[in-house]
C-alpha cells in the first residue's frame, strides 16, 4: 500500500509542482555610501521581506562616482535610489524613460547651519549675509532661496565641502544634509550648530525616492509593486522596531560607519519627520502626489530651473503607491 501510495504520489507531482517559482531578481543601486538614510530598505532585504514578496533583490551601495540614472538607462542596474526631484526631472527633461514611484523622505533633508547665533532665527535673516554655497546647489536649492527669500548671488562664497572655513568663522553660514554636516560639526568643534531644514520653509521637493524604468513598468508591474510594498514595511520596522538587522548590513557594506552616525541619522529622521511627515499620513510610507510634484515643477520653473511645458507627468508613476494604499487598509 505504502509502495502504491508513492509511486501515485511521484505521478501526480511533476518537477514543475515540486520546485518554487523562482524570484525575480532585481539589483537595486544607492545613491551613497551604505548608510542609515538607505535603513529601511536593507531592513527589508534583513527580514526576508523581499523574499516573502518573490524577489531577490541585491543592494550595491553607490558613491561619488555613481550616477543612479545612467546606470538604470544603460540595464547595469534595475532600480535605484533618487536623491532629489531634480534627479528624475532632468532625465524628463533629456526624454530618459525612468519613473519615481516611491519617495521615501517626504522633506528634502537639505539645510542651512550656523553657530550659535541670537541674531539668526530664520532664513528671512539671512538675507544678504554670506553663505558657502557648493556648486550643485546653484541648478538646486538657491534658486528657490533667491525666488521665494529674495537672496542674492552677491551673497554666495564657495563651499568645497572642506568644513574649516565654517568652524573657524562664527559667522558663517553654509549649506548642508540634515544627517551629516550637523553631527561633523558636534564631533569636529564640540558645538552643536543652529539647522535651518528648507522644507519647514516651503522648499517642496521630495528627496530618497525609488528609480524604476519604464521598461519594468511596462513588462513586470508585479515586481515593482513587491519592491514598493516590501520596502514599505522596511521602512515602517527599521524606524519603529528593530533596526539592528539593518545596521548590520549597512556596516558590513560601509565599514566606515559607526553607530554614533547611525544612531544620530535615526534620531533625525524621526524627530524632523522625513519619512512620517508629508503626505505620508494620508498615503502611507512612500507616498507622493501630483500636487506637490506640479508645485516643485512650478517653483522651479518660474527660478528658471526648467523649461515651460516640461510634462512633469512623466517624472513619477502613483498606481504603485495606490495599490500599496489600498493593500494596507
Amino acid at each position: 500500500m505504502r509502495i502504491l501510495l508513492a509511486l501515485l504520489l511521484s505521478i501526480l507531482i511533476t518537477p514543475a509542482m515540486a520546485q518554487p517559482a523562482p524570484r525575480t531578481h532585481i539589483t537595486f543601486v544607492t545613491d551613497w555610501k551604505a548608510q542609515a538614510e538607505h535603513g529601511g530598505f536593507y531592513q527589508a532585504l534583513a527580514e526576508g521581506l523581499y523574499a516573502k514578496r518573490g524577489l531577490d533583490v541585491t543592494i550595491h551601495a553607490g558613491g561619488p562616482q555613481v550616477n543612479v540614472p545612467q546606470l538604470l538607462a544603460g540595464g547595469a542596474a534595475d532600480f535605484g535610489i533618487g536623491s532629489n526631484s531634480f534627479i528624475i526631472l532632468n532625465n524628463v527633461k533629456q526624454n530618459v524613460p525612468l519613473r519615481a514611484v516611491m519617495a521615501i523622505f517626504q522633506k528634502d533633508p537639505q539645510v542651512l547651519m550656523s553657530h550659535p547665533r541670537r541674531d539668526l532665527t530664520s532664513l528671512e535673516e539671512m538675507r544678504g549675509r554670506p553663505i558657502l554655497i557648493s556648486d550643485a546647489a546653484m541648478t538646486s536649492f538657491w534658486p528657490w532661496l533667491k525666488a521665494r527669500w529674495k537672496f542674492s548671488d552677491s551673497q554666495i562664497r564657495k563651499y568645497t565641502f572642506n568644513l574649516a572655513p565654517f568652524l573657524v568663522d562664527p559667522n558663517a553660514i553654509q549649506e548642508g544634509y540634515l544627517t551629516s554636516e550637523p553631527f561633523t560639526v558636534q564631533q569636529q568643534a564640540h558645538f552643536a550648530p543652529k539647522v535651518f531644514l528648507l522644507a519647514d520653509y516651503g522648499y517642496p521637493g521630495y528627496a530618497n525616492m525609488v528609480l524604476v524604468p519604464q521598461k519594468w513598468i511596462d513588462t513586470n508591474p508585479k515586481a515593482v509593486q513587491a519592491f514598493y510594498d516590501a520596502s514599505r514595511d522596511g521602512w515602517f520596522n527599521y524606524l519603529n522596531g528593530d533596526p539592528r538587522p539593518a545596521n548590520a548590513l549597512i556596516k558590513r557594506d560601509n565599514p566606515d560607519m559607526t553607530d554614533a552616525i547611525i544612531a544620530q541619522s535615526i534620531e533625525k529622521m524621526k524627530r524632523y519627520q522625513l519619512v512620517t511627515g508629508g503626505d505620508a499620513p494620508a498615503h502611507g510610507v512612500g507616498a507622493m502626489t501630483d500636487k506637490r510634484w506640479r508645485e516643485f515643477y512650478q517653483t522651479m520653473q518660474s527660478a528658471g530651473v526648467y523649461p515651460k511645458g516640461l510634462d512633469v507627468t512623466k517624472a513619477y508613476d502613483l498606481r504603485f503607491m495606490r495599490q500599496a494604499f489600498q493593500n494596507f487598509k
